[in-house]
């Protein structure tokens, strides 16, 4: 297992380079940061070469990467257009967001895998059917219109919920953009578990284990739910890092000031290294994710071993 997890990490390194420069590619080679900055007015000559200087813009684009990667490894992600170095935004905006994944993430497991497990042992009857015609419901209307509707009836009509999020972004004020967020997600969830657990149940080793005498549950939970969780597991391991970086109209909706916000204000505004920066971010935590899912694939399988 040691082997394994060293060469994957080995094999993050190409990717991790990769995708990263053809970000820093696409954000500073298409069009100039700097003229970008100062909108419709032509920047005065002499600022435009000082920020171009500071920010390393007047170098070839191979060499502004390779500066930009020497400041990574110090922990430097470089400084926004405002000034403020971009780990500040981070140290308030990460927080926010990996709370607000952790309450999507919850209920997208909870929720969406016991729906899915119920369902797949009763295909065909009529709680599988309403729970087919609910994912496709939830599936067909877009994010921001259940996000904006839910926030109306629940925080102005019945003011159950304050209708935006306070700047620390507190667990208990994340529960319904948490559920807004995973909906979707929590829709496939129950699908993809109901068609694992559907399939698995007619399998030889389920009806070996019945035949044998095995108490019901204890089928379905030690062999039939482990075996059917591989897929699920692996959608939820990617959904990470979607929940991370896929936020943006969910925290646009309750104001939710993390990752998806600062993204947002970077692109409008146009502020490259900010977008740099947190896009790197979760390419680390999209990689990391990925490494995760793949060793628990031997905890749910004992089958699998990785040498």
């Amino acid at each position: 297992m040691g082997r394994y997890i060293i060469r994957r990490l080995i094999q993050m390194v190409p990717v991790f380079l990769g995708v990263t420069f053809l970000i820093f590619v696409m954000v500073y080679a298409l069009g100039d940061p700097v003229t970008a900055l100062f909108g419709d007015r032509p920047p005065d000559p002499a600022t435009a070469a000082r920020l171009r200087d500071e920010f390393n813009l007047d170098e070839p684009l191979w060499k502004q990467y390779l500066l930009y990667l020497g400041d990574i490894l110090t922990g430097d992600f470089g400084t926004a257009f405002n000034g403020q170095p971009v780990t500040d935004l981070m140290e308030t905006a990460f927080p926010i967001s990996f709370r607000l994944m952790l309450v999507a993430l919850a209920f997208e497991a909870v929720i969406g895998i016991t729906l899915g497990v119920v369902t797949g042992l009763r295909r065909g009857r009529p709680l599988d059917t309403g729970v087919l015609v609910a994912t496709l419901v939830v599936i067909a209307i877009p994010t921001f219109v259940l996000g904006t509707t839910l926030q109306y009836v629940l925080g102005v009509e019945l003011g159950w919920i304050e209708p935006a999020v306070s700047p620390g972004g507190n667990l208990d004020e994340l529960l319904v953009p948490g559920l807004i967020l995973a909906l979707v997600s929590l829709a496939y969830v129950t699908r993809l578990t109901r068609t694992s657990v559907a399939e698995n149940t007619r399998a030889d080793y389920i009806r070996t284990a019945i035949a044998k005498g095995l108490p019901r549950r204890r089928t379905t939970v030690r062999h039939l739910l482990r075996n059917s969780l591989i897929p699920v597991v692996t959608y939820l391991g990617a959904d990470i890092g979607n929940l991370m970086a896929g936020a943006i109209v969910t925290e646009r909706i309750f104001n939710i000031q993390g990752v998806g916000y600062q993204l947002y204000q970077g692109i409008l505004r146009q502020n490259s290294p900010t977008v740099v920066g947190f896009v790197t971010v979760l390419v680390l935590i999209f990689l990391l994710a990925n490494l995760l899912v793949d060793l628990l694939y031997a905890v749910l399988d004992p089958r699998i071993r990785y040498a």
